[in-house]
């Protein structure tokens, strides 16, 4: 495969926080999210400026050719002016800060959301003296204590 300089590769593992940058992590761990989507990053490019991409779901990458992971095809052009960045790099960490930004923010939302809700604290416990409560005080009559 020839290397077209009119347009930028950028797989969905290049933003993923749960690998090292051997494995393929393209970012710093503060641009990167835990299993990123391609929805997700499209979103974030378009947030970034970046208009003219399209986007590959069933790609593979060449050294992980066991999972589809997905593609997207930048603009190199548009990419460049629409971040203000001088490479790929610098792109790739503008589309994941703000990847990162949304990613934390739904976090955030969900949290707050989920706080306020009824229910039964020995049920929603995970301490053990709250489960099976009547066993424990059958065993120690037994023993005699």
């Amino acid at each position: 495969m020839t290397r077209d300089p009119r347009k930028m590769r950028i797989w969905t593992r290049y933003f993923d926080s749960k690998l090292s940058r051997s494995n393929g992590r393209r970012v710093p761990r503060e641009a990167s999210i835990p299993n990123p989507s391609l929805d997700a990053i499209v979103w974030a490019a378009r947030d970034a400026g970046i208009s003219k991409m399209k986007r590959e779901e069933d790609a593979k990458h060449p050294s992980r050719s066991f999972s589809k992971e997905g593609m997207l095809i930048l603009s190199t052009k548009d990419a460049l002016e629409s971040t203000k960045a001088e490479s790929k790099e610098g792109v790739l960490q503008s589309i994941g800060l703000r990847l990162r930004k949304n990613y934390s923010s739904s976090k955030l939302e969900n949290k707050s959301t989920s706080i306020n809700r009824p229910g039964n604290r020995q049920k929603l416990s995970q301490r053990k003296s709250f489960k099976n409560k009547a066993k424990s005080s059958k065993r120690r009559k037994k023993l005699g204590r």
